[in-house]
């Protein structure tokens, strides 16, 4: 059998899981289950495959960094690699940009597996069982889709019409209702999973019969990227020109190749908070609960308590989640309508939207403890070896204390040590860095004042992760 290259996207928001999914830390990257991430586990699965190739992954500029260190230690650090996409145009030009990168070394008839990062699947015997069905058929040149069977009448997913075979009839979008039941009696109706398998030469043919324009700017934008380390940046200005569209609309519903395979995996692609409370381990109530949580007459519900105490009375089929700058409550039949918040919290450009308090960064990550008109305490955590970028601010001077670990610091044309309790100030318009030299976590407060104490007030000189001014 040909070898196959996974290819696992790992874009997107996960808005219908706010407020734990934001923009700069969504869906995928969060723990939802267990110990491991949605990310995580989709690369430990794929691991398991025979005659698999190392993954590409491709995701956001924003999120590389989070990327790489949840996937280091899981596969070799020459075993992946992280393609890059300066914008976001949907999944069609990130497949395309993936098929063109993976030409450049991989011949013809190389197996593309086209995984979203973000979905849930427990039966790992049957998803290995699956695939090599599908690439079976992607041998033989189809274009190949996973059609998930039904386990109810779901109005969240798309739909797959199955013919005989692997014959596919049609696709339907996210029905009504009476529609998802009208689908589930007929029985050959799937949902459609959003996993695909092709080969290399299926899919660039297909796609430069049905949507040439797009193909010919991923293939530029491929030859002009450059690559950074275990980074591959696809080149702004032709993503730029390349059309938006997703993988089903410029490909799936218009080829004559497609073939379906049907797949029960115990499959979830966790869209919602009802959805996460579907899969999720349950209380003798029903109760899915994590995190501080008392109950009191509660059952059906799903609850989650990320910073402090949450207690509830008198609760049914509901759902409560909270961090440490946001509360949702709705009803757990309501999951659906919480992209409706997230909608709002954008147009008004809420920071809610985009940002946790606690923030990572490929050397840690800070946490805003206080934030007030002219000045803002954060507590800073920086991983052993790692170091911030040499910087400086126009508008903010700034205090550090070390509450545990070594600091080195950089203030000016002084290069010095800094020990628990002990603590230094940064003028405005001194350049200076903060390092970690020890093998232990670098933890501490940090207290800003000035006229104007947004991130964007930061001056590189230089940096280690190629974020210089």
């Amino acid at each position: 059998m040909q070898k196959i290259q996974p290819v696992i996207l790992a874009g997107g928001t996960g808005s219908r899981l706010w407020p734990l999914s934001r923009e700069l830390y969504p869906k995928q990257l969060l723990q939802l289950i267990d110990a491991t991430s949605l990310l995580q586990t989709t690369v430990l699965r794929v691991g398991q495959l025979v005659e698999v190739l190392p993954p590409l992954l491709v995701v956001g500029e924003e999120h590389r960094f989070v990327t790489r260190r949840q996937v280091d230690g899981l596969v070799p650090e020459d075993g992946y690699t992280i393609l890059l996409e300066p914008v976001g145009r949907n999944t069609a030009p990130a497949v395309c940009g993936a098929v063109e990168y993976v030409a450049i070394e991989q011949p013809d008839d190389t197996i593309m597996l086209v995984l979203p990062a973000d979905h849930l699947i427990l039966k790992k015997e049957a998803f290995q069982k699956v695939v090599t069905e599908a690439a079976e058929l992607a041998a033989n040149g189809k274009i190949v889709t996973f059609g998930i069977e039904p386990q109810h009448p779901e109005t969240g997913y798309g739909y797959i019409e199955q013919g005989e075979g692997s014959e596919v009839l049609s696709f339907r979008e996210k029905p009504d209702r009476d529609t998802a039941e009208s689908y589930l009696d007929k029985g050959n109706y799937f949902w459609n999973s959003g996993m695909f398998a092709f080969t290399v030469q299926t899919f660039r043919e297909e796609m430069e019969r049905l949507a040439p324009a797009m193909l010919s700017c991923m293939r530029e934008s491929v030859l002009l990227g450059k690559r950074d380390g275990k980074f591959f940046r696809l080149d702004g200005g032709a993503m730029g020109r390349c059309p938006s569209d997703s993988i089903d609309y410029a490909l799936m519903e218009k080829t004559d190749k497609i073939a379906m395979v049907a797949a029960d995996l115990d499959w979830s692609d966790i869209g919602s908070w009802h959805a996460l409370w579907e899969v999720s381990d349950k209380d003798e109530s029903g109760n899915v609960v994590l995190g501080d949580v008392l109950l009191e007459d509660t059952s059906n519900c799903l609850i989650r308590a990320e910073d402090t105490l949450v207690a509830t009375v008198g609760l049914e089929d509901m759902l409560v989640v909270e961090t440490a700058d946001a509360v949702l409550v709705a009803p757990l039949s309501r999951s659906q309508d919480v992209k409706k918040i997230v909608g709002r919290l954008k147009s008004e450009r809420r920071r809610e939207f985009r940002l946790h308090r606690t923030v990572h960064r490929p050397w840690g990550s800070y946490t805003v403890l206080e934030e007030h008109l002219r000045y803002q305490i954060k507590r800073i955590t920086v991983n052993p070896g790692a170091k911030l970028s040499l910087q400086m601010h126009h508008h903010r001077h700034e205090h550090w204390v070390v509450v545990s670990g070594t600091a080195r610091i950089t203030n000016g044309d002084e290069i010095f040590l800094l020990y628990e309790n002990q603590s230094t100030y940064i003028p405005a318009g001194v350049s200076h860095r903060l390092e970690n030299p020890g093998v232990l976590e670098l933890e501490l407060i940090e207290v800003q004042n000035g006229s104007y104490l947004g991130e964007d007030d930061i001056v590189r000189f230089e940096d280690d992760y190629g974020r210089e001014e």
